[in-house]
């Protein structure tokens, strides 16, 4: 007889109150555990893992009666095995519950085709490696490869439900910095659907098919030929902001993918020129996060400045209006 020895577990233990007297197991459980979603919870049960005054059920239609007292005793089972790998992370808040990174330009955030490693993911397990045990690690939302800044990593199934719940309620408050080509007059809202091209299957379009996307943004500066944004996201589609932009003539100053067909304008000052030429990734920063701790329920806010690329493109931009054609 073998012994498997379980090293990641949920312990779980509540009583059946009297209002939930009658209920189907699954709601009660619902009720009684709320950091945990119905369907996780329905797992359990079905997997024989939950006890109704210590007798195994595996029926979530079963009646539970007030006064019964519930145990879950089940391991969390380990999501596909990727690697841990010694990648420096810029950590801008950590507790039992939270992650808040601060990733930098070039880094992809999840394995996948032609990445099979060097990720925040591997970075992630090596920092954590209890995060193993949660669905991506953790990780809530993606950024592009080549968009810098703040990420949320859930540290517990719990923190992740929660997380989860406030990304599809629109809680999870996430603003931009971007420049776009060309001169936007006033801000306003970009509302498009948003799907997978049917020509270039790398690239999102604009189709009627596609899922809503909702992009709010208002003008922080405007240049000769340029426009510097904030911008907020109430969905989070694949490749939102960008597709957006581009949809209204305005593609982020070097993004791959979107903006290659709008050339420079050649009233521009040559350093700008030159280093425009030489910005090959989408002019995109994730400046600020705010969502409301899983545990606590406060407020919070995190920050993160501009890389330096970004910051020198803006510098040069501002040098350029002063330029005497």
């Amino acid at each position: 007889m073998s012994t498997n020895q379980i090293t990641n577990q949920i312990d779980l233990i509540g009583t059946i109150p009297p209002e939930s007297s009658g209920e189907r197991c699954d709601v009660a459980l619902a009720k009684l555990f709320p950091q945990y979603s119905r369907s996780q919870l329905q797992a359990w049960v079905h997997n024989g893992y939950v006890t109704l005054d210590r007798k195994a059920i595996t029926q979530v239609r079963l009646k539970v009666a007030h006064d019964q007292v519930v145990e879950i005793h089940a391991p969390l089972p380990r999501t596909q095995h990727f690697e841990a790998q010694p990648i420096a992370l810029n950590i801008v808040f950590e507790d039992n519950s939270l992650l808040i990174i601060n990733k930098p330009v070039g880094l992809v955030v999840h394995p996948g085709a032609g990445q099979p490693d060097q990720t925040l993911l591997n970075a992630l397990l090596h920092h954590d490696p209890h995060l193993s045990t949660l669905p991506r690690a953790g990780i809530i939302h993606r950024l592009d490869k080549n968009t810098s800044g703040l990420l949320v990593i859930a540290r517990s199934l719990s923190a992740h439900h929660a997380l989860i719940k406030q990304m599809k309620a629109h809680h999870i408050e996430r603003e931009y910095f971007a420049v776009a080509k060309g001169i936007l007059i006033a801000g306003g809202t970009i509302e498009a659907n948003i799907g997978r091209s049917t020509v270039h299957r790398t690239r999102m379009a604009i189709i009627d098919s596609g899922r809503p996307a909702i992009t709010h943004y208002r003008v922080v500066e405007r240049f000769r030929a340029h426009t510097y944004l904030r911008v907020q996201l109430e969905t989070g589609r694949t490749h939102q902001i960008r597709v957006h932009f581009t949809h209204i003539h305005h593609p982020l100053v070097g993004d791959p993918l979107y903006g290659q067909h709008i050339g420079i304008p050649a009233k521009l000052s040559e350093p700008l020129k030159t280093y425009l030429r030489n910005f090959r990734r989408q002019a995109l920063h994730a400046a600020t996060l705010r969502l409301h701790h899983p545990v606590t329920h406060n407020l919070m806010e995190w920050h993160a400045p501009l890389p330096e690329d970004f910051a020198e493109l803006l510098k040069l931009l501002r040098e350029d209006v002063h330029v005497t054609q």
